[in-house]
């Protein structure tokens, strides 16, 4: 009898999994999903709608609406990545494009860059926000990108803090640095580009890192061939350094010759704009063969001739090209003399340095037009004064035979 009776009961189980799985079947078909061996109603997507149970109708009569839906958990969000990345400098026209690991809400703030810079921002997935500027930054810019703390993700979660990217923005062409100097008067040159430049910041801004084709010449037709042997498109020559020199002058920029950010700004508003320098191109030419003379050239003709003292033997006035890059209209000149004792000269006027401590300035000597001094141009005080009125900042200052 046990034996029967466990066949049975056997049976009976097999027997109660096919009704159980033929319900769920059922159940599946009619857009219900079972839980924990109930029933619990699903949405279903086709035409016909599973019955609900007579307790749930009795339900919503009763409370006259639906019992509401959880509301989702707000995960953190969290930036993935920011490009530029800041490992090596990049174009001023490069995008800037900030991923998170989650969609992003319509509505959340946005990052904010600095320096501040025309542009806008775009969403080209869920999960990205992409800058592009109007104008690009200017050459050397260092750019941070701040991400707010209340960043928000679509299902409410924010970035909880700050989150900092930087980069830094490539030099600009050194071609184009020249082709704007020559197009605002800083150089004896002029570049004339092979199709129509556009003044636009934008284009302006684009040239910087991308210049056009096009032709340079000499703006003067007289142009001195030691002067014109000073040119060389693309190289940094004591030409171009005393262009940039000039300019920083004429902006009330720290003179160093160096094009950074600042001179990039100044003079790609000036390109904008138009503006060209105010003062005429200067050269002073010292040539040694006796007598030793001093010349001013500018703007196309020699203005300016006197007879010059340069270095003794023992200390020779060197050869070679220099932008002038400080002047003084009287100072005390000190150093040591070739047999090691030193001088102290107080009062020496208009004096321009072109190289290290070696200078053009006034000196009353005896006479004027060979080797008398210890490295310096001197000239007598008049023409010295002279000088000193036609020449400025930036002035090249030539030594040769």
């Amino acid at each position: 009898m046990m034996a029967k009776h466990r066949r049975a009961s056997g049976t009976a189980s097999r027997a109660a999994i096919a009704v159980a799985t033929a319900v769920a079947v059922g159940a599946v078909a009619t857009g219900a999903v079972v839980v924990g061996g109930r029933f619990t109603a699903k949405r279903s997507d086709a035409s016909t709608t599973a019955p609900t149970p007579r307790s749930s109708q009795s339900s919503t009569q009763s409370s006259g609406s639906a019992s509401p839906k959880p509301s989702p958990v707000a995960v953190p969000l969290h930036v993935v990545s920011t490009t530029p990345d800041g490992k090596t400098p990049v174009s001023g026209s490069e995008p800037i494009v900030v991923t998170f690991d989650a969609p992003v809400a319509a509505d959340s703030p946005l990052p904010t860059i600095s320096p501040q810079t025309p542009g806008s921002w775009s969403r080209p997935a869920p999960r990205v926000l992409r800058f592009v500027p109007a104008v690009p930054f200017v050459p050397g810019t260092a750019v941070s990108v701040a991400v707010p703390a209340t960043m928000r993700s679509v299902n409410g979660g924010t970035l909880g803090s700050d989150a900092h990217a930087s980069f830094q923005v490539g030099d600009g062409s050194l071609l184009r640095l020249q082709q704007l100097l020559a197009e605002l008067h800083y150089l004896p040159l002029t570049f004339t580009p092979d199709s129509p430049e556009p003044n636009a910041a934008a284009t302006q801004g684009a040239f910087a890192f991308d210049p056009p084709d096009g032709q340079f010449a000499m703006r003067f037709v007289s142009t001195p061939a030691a002067l014109a042997a000073l040119w060389l498109p693309g190289k940094m020559t004591a030409l171009t350094k005393g262009a940039v020199m000039a300019f920083e002058n004429v902006h009330h920029l720290d003179i160093d010759g160096i094009a950074g950010p600042a001179v990039w700004s100044a003079l790609l508003a000036d390109a904008v704009s138009g503006t060209v320098d105010p003062q005429p191109y200067t050269w002073a030419w010292t040539t040694m063969a006796r007598p030793e003379t001093l010349q001013i050239w500018s703007d196309g003709e020699f203005v300016f001739s006197s007879k010059a003292n340069t270095g003794i033997a023992a200390a020779p006035t060197p050869k070679g090209s220099w932008p002038v890059f400080a002047r003084y209209r009287t100072q005390t000149m000190t150093g040591t003399n070739p047999d090691g004792t030193k001088y102290s000269d107080p009062g020496v006027p208009y004096i321009s340095y072109f190289y290290q401590g070696d200078a053009i300035h006034g000196f009353k000597r005896a006479s004027y037009g060979s080797p008398q001094s210890l490295g310096c141009v001197e000239l007598p005080y008049s023409a010295a004064a002279q000088v000193w009125s036609l020449i400025d900042y930036g002035a090249v200052v030539t030594v040769s035979t």
